[in-house]
């Protein structure tokens, strides 16, 4: 039984000369004209069919004689025989040479003359010499060849069966999968299997014409070209393949690849197996079905679709048109170079239409002499202009069309990364095993997008957009990822372009106070500690006052004995003020903050003209020149998703891993068909800031989450910093751009709010003005409980806080110190207490009571109220001092 599930008949093929060749309408429909069958007369080697001459036998008049046989009159004579008047000296069917040469002087004939079998003989010169043992080494290796080749043929019977596989449907696509291995795309062209019998003979004959115009007419090995290119290699040419395509498909049958003897001699081997087990159109078939025609297009149903949008099936197929003869063969000159190389750029229309049209030429004219095509349809020849655009395959469960889609773009971004180059995307075969974890991925859509009843925005004006991304601060693994309900729109989250090549130009958002975790660590870093005071009321150096996000100064920092001369940084971290961030910028220099954001994970930031600074290819004069000291608190534009990668640092205690997508990358090995691991991605962190002074960090941001009524489901211990961004420089105006970030030890979370498109007035649905606490505060929070929730996980801690720093190196002023009230309770208690401590009660049973201090005792208004002296509301009842 063949591939096909039909009997198998050996030798109904188009071998059998005469007009009753057996290649006829029961072999696939096709007729037999001339261009089907052996030419009567013709040597074989190894075979025995009716009118051909075996080995050592001799060829018909009219034929070609065998190693041995004896020419016929008009022939072409065997090896060691003199070539008649007008003939040619051959060694079986491969002629030496060309025609037999003559001698100067001679005629190459018997008779007379002053050279050859005349005369005596003339001195030969050493040019023909040279000629002359050209011409017997030529032979001498051609005859070794036919004899190999003879050998070959024998042998073959010793193989085992060789089994066809069928060509797998949609092997050559890139598979991308999610973390639980289940399918978010396939990306190239889909394989479409045509069973022999339906395949148009245009397609067949077009790939005939381009690759093996003898297809029908020999055994499956070509014996001329086996001795061209042994020549070309012995004598140290450009190795050459020279396979006829059923050599070829035997090739891929055999999972070889590397050119060399040995290949080629199983490559004729299984050729041979298959000519004596398969039809011709059988074998074209399955090469049909399998070759690669470019663009990951394995087959010539998906390289008819995606270069014409036409079928090969006969008739046509699903509504497409059945290829015509034009476009059949710029598809099969395709097969010659499918894909670009260094040296040349191959055949694909699309990418060399100049050579390619060349090569089509080639193949039009061979399909003429064939008689495959008529000379009317030749002359009427136009080039085909091939189809540019590429389709993606779609399924149900496929990201087309959905957010996740947006995921593509940083994939293939992240597959160049890696050196994985487009060749090797676009003949596919990839399997690609991303981070994307469909938990974490479902919980950051259904927060994030407006079209989600889950979401806080949902039903907020169609202008506003949100990003969130879920990072595993464990590894730098993306485990969710949402840029946008429209997955060919633009990234809010990432801002990759479409084609997944960069950042876009134009990208990015102010990250306002949510940046001022990067201001920390490089405090941190040069040693500043979160009791540093700080001047609210001090002025730049041109006289402008520093913007706070219109908080009342006469409210600011007003907890304890602080005031907004002596502000602490603890303080002003957990309620946002930006002074304090701007002084430690100016006092450390910019180049400081910006080197610290760029060891978390910052590349991109953007200057106040729009220009993109690339931080991995610049320095601190660069950054000097392009920043003022307002990066302190998040000016300057930056990538959500780079930003989400700091925090993850930050989450993670100060242990950055490379953000990545892909998990690892999976391909076919060719000579064994077996999946290997193409690429696995390391997950290595390197430690950017000291383990100490990350939980000092750690146990600031940790008391913002509850500070803005955001705390997570269950008391989770959680970290965060909000930010908002105004509008325009007036204080008055709405902030046009809002972030919360932080997260929980096995998810680190950054959400932003902002406007589509352009950025736009943001408020809450009372019309109030939004901030960073409020509506993206509520998405990051829902997104977090949502994960945690439903991944189970364990309420874990962050590390206990080790206080580190120097107090000194703010610039504030020190609070004076608190006035303290002598204790004077063993006097008074002692048995002289009514006379040292005069009052109602002094000494007595109520000493110290609720009483103390009231009327009589040292004055109505002793220490400022009548609960003073200790009672149940002493330091701390609403009178006490005042």
């Amino acid at each position: 039984m063949n591939p096909y599930g039909e009997p198998q008949n050996a030798r109904a093929r188009a071998r059998v000369p005469g007009p009753s060749a057996a290649s006829g309408p029961e072999e696939g429909n096709r007729p037999a004209p001339d261009a089907y069958r052996r030419p009567a007369g013709s040597a074989s080697v190894g075979s025995a069919s009716p009118g051909r001459a075996s080995v050592s036998g001799a060829a018909p008049v009219g034929g070609r004689a065998s190693v041995g046989g004896a020419a016929p009159v008009g022939g072409r004579a065997s090896v060691g025989g003199a070539a008649p008047v007008g003939g040619r000296a051959s060694v079986g069917s491969a002629s030496v040479g060309g025609r037999a040469s003559v001698p100067p002087g001679g005629t190459g004939g018997s008779g007379g003359g002053t050279g050859g079998g005349g005369g005596g003989k003339r001195p030969r010169s050493t040019a023909d010499k040279k000629y002359r043992r050209a011409n017997i080494l030529t032979a001498a290796a051609a005859v070794l060849v036919i004899m190999i080749g003879a050998g070959i043929v024998g042998g073959t019977y010793f193989f085992d069966d060789v089994e066809l596989p069928t060509p797998q449907a949609e092997e050559q696509l890139n598979k991308i999968l999610n973390t639980k291995g289940q399918i978010l795309a396939k990306v190239g062209e889909p394989r479409v299997n045509v069973p022999y019998q339906n395949i148009s003979l245009t397609m067949a004959h077009a790939v005939a014409a381009a690759e093996d115009k003898n297809f029908y007419r020999h055994n499956g090995i070509d014996m001329k070209g086996i001795a061209r290119a042994a020549w070309n290699n012995f004598t140290g040419g450009d190795k050459q393949g020279a396979s006829t395509v059923t050599q070829q498909y035997a090739r891929h049958v055999a999972e070889l690849k590397d050119i060399s003897y040995s290949r080629k001699l199983r490559e004729a081997v299984i050729a041979r197996k298959l000519e004596s087990k398969y039809s011709k159109d059988q074998i074209m078939g399955l090469y049909l079905n399998y070759i690669d025609l470019g663009q990951g297009r394995l087959g010539a149903e998906a390289a008819a679709q995606g270069y014409y949008n036409r079928s090969i099936v006969k008739g046509g197929s699903n509504g497409l048109k059945e290829i015509d003869p034009y476009q059949a063969a710029a598809i099969a000159s395709i097969i010659k170079q499918p894909y670009p190389t260094a040296t040349h750029k191959g055949y694909d229309p699309t990418i060399n239409p100049t050579d390619a049209e060349d090569r089509w030429q080639y193949t039009m004219k061979n399909m003429l002499a064939e008689g495959w095509i008529s000379q009317e349809v030749y002359d009427k020849r136009q080039w085909p202009k091939a189809l540019t655009k590429k389709t993606s395959q779609k399924c149900d469960t496929c990201w087309e069309g959905k957010p996740s889609q947006m995921i593509s773009r940083q994939v293939t971004h992240e597959l160049h990364e890696l050196g994985i180059t487009d060749d090797q995307i676009s003949k596919g075969g990839l399997t690609i095993t991303t981070t994307i974890d469909p938990v974490v991925q479902k919980a950051a859509e259904e927060a994030g997008s407006r079209a989600s009843k889950e979401s806080p925005l949902n039903g907020r004006p169609k202008t506003y957009q949100a990003a969130v991304i879920g990072i595993d601060p464990e590894n730098g693994e993306v485990l969710g990822y949402y840029g946008g309900d429209d997955g060919n729109g633009i990234d809010y989250a990432g801002y990759m372009s479409g084609d997944g090549s960069d950042v876009m130009e134009s990208g990015g958002q102010s990250p306002a106070s949510s940046f001022k975790i990067y201001t920390l660590t490089a405090a941190l870093k040069a040693d500043y500690s979160f009791n540093t005071l700080w001047d609210g009321t001090k002025k730049r150096a041109n006289g402008t006052s520093i913007s706070n996000a219109g908080q009342d100064p006469g409210k600011t920092c007003q907890t304890g004995n602080h005031s907004i001369t002596g502000c602490d940084l603890e303080q002003a971290t957990v309620k946002s003020y930006n002074f304090p961030f701007y002084w430690i910028t100016d006092q450390l220099g910019v180049s400081k903050v910006v080197s610290a954001a760029k060891s978390a994970g910052i590349r991109y930031i953007w200057n106040n003209d729009g220009k993109r600074i690339d931080l991995t290819k610049t320095d601190a004069s660069t950054w000097d020149k392009n920043f003022s000291a307002e990066i302190g608190f998040g000016q300057f534009r930056v990538i959500p998703l780079e930003h989400a990668t700091g925090v993850a640092t930050l989450v993670g205690q100060g242990v950055r891993h490379k953000t990545h997508f892909i998990k690892k990358i999976q391909s076919i090995d060719p000579n064994t068909g077996k999946t290997t691991n193409l690429k696995t991605i390391s997950t290595k962190g390197e430690r950017v800031l000291a383990e100490d002074k990350a939980s000092d960090l750690t146990a600031v941001l940790k008391q913002i989450p509850d500070h803005a009524n955001h705390s997570l489901a269950g008391g989770r211990q959680a970290m965060g910093k909000s930010g908002s961004w105004e509008l325009s420089q007036d204080q008055s105006s709405k902030n046009g751009d809002a972030w919360f970030v932080g997260g929980i030890p096995q998810l680190a979370a950054t959400v932003w709010v902002g406007g589509k498109g352009n950025r736009v007035a943001l408020t809450e649905a009372s019309g109030k003005k939004m901030f960073g606490s409020n509506t993206p505060a509520e998405i990051w929070k829902r997104f977090i409980d949502t994960v945690a929730k439903e991944k189970g996980w364990d309420k874990e801690s962050f590390p206990q806080r080790i206080r580190t720093g120097d107090d000194s190196k703010g610039n504030g002023v020190a609070p004076p110190p608190e006035p303290t009230v002598p204790d004077n309770s063993a006097v008074c208690n002692s048995a002289l207490g009514s006379l040292l401590c005069p009052g109602t009660d002094n000494g007595g049973i109520n000493n110290g009571g609720p009483d103390n201090g009231g009327p009589g005792n040292g004055g109505t208004d002793n220490g400022g109220g009548t609960d003073n002296g200790g009672g149940t509301d002493n330091g701390g009842g609403n009178n006490n001092g005042g």
